[in-house]
């Protein structure tokens, strides 16, 4: 199973858009975000594309109740989870949280084989050895909606546990909003 990790949208549909169906023509099969929707209805981009997205809120979180109407509307496309999710994915245990800190004392519980983040719209890849011996990953991708740096994401291959980073592909005919702001730390 491939997932298509991103995080921070904030508002830009186009290039939320072009990240997840890029993800999908390179096999991902769910889609985690990692919170700063901002407006629910930026989502709505997502559900022609049909993967299941699984979605926490940010610090930006934008309209809370109709993250919430948007899921019950849409379950099996839309799955909000509120501040973090823990779930597992083809026997991956995968922790999904909006701040960084959170997300690598998170994995260094061992609990989870993959903690998912966002926040600082600055994409790594980390790897830690667990209190418990284990390995896990925590994986920032960084900013989908390009804002104070080039919109990227992360293509998971649960299989192999291969983690690479993506720049969203824009063509030059495509209209695409980035507002070069800082993010808040």
């Amino acid at each position: 199973m491939k997932l298509c990790i991103l995080s921070d949208s904030h508002d830009n549909r186009a290039l939320l858009g072009l990240a997840v169906e890029d993800a999908k023509a390179k096999g991902a099969s769910v889609v985690l975000h990692c919170g700063d929707v901002v407006a629910p209805t930026t989502l709505r981009v997502l559900l022609k594309i049909g993967l299941p997205v699984h979605v926490i809120h940010g610090n930006n979180s934008g309209d809370l109740v109709n993250l919430c109407k948007l899921s019950k509307e849409q379950p099996e496309v839309i799955h909000y989870h509120g501040q973090d999710a823990s779930l597992t994915l083809d026997g991956c245990r995968v922790f999904i949280v909006h701040y960084p800190h959170y997300a690598h004392a998170m994995a260094l519980t061992g609990d989870y084989d993959i903690v998912c983040c966002g926040h600082d719209h600055r994409s790594d890849i980390t790897h830690y050895q667990t209190v418990k011996g284990t390995t896990a990953t925590v994986i920032n991708p960084g900013t989908v909606g390009g804002v104070g740096a080039e919109p990227t994401y992360v293509l998971a291959d649960l299989v192999s546990r291969e983690f690479t980073l993506h720049t969203v592909p824009v063509k030059a005919d495509q209209v695409v909003n980035r507002a070069p702001v800082t993010p808040h730390q």
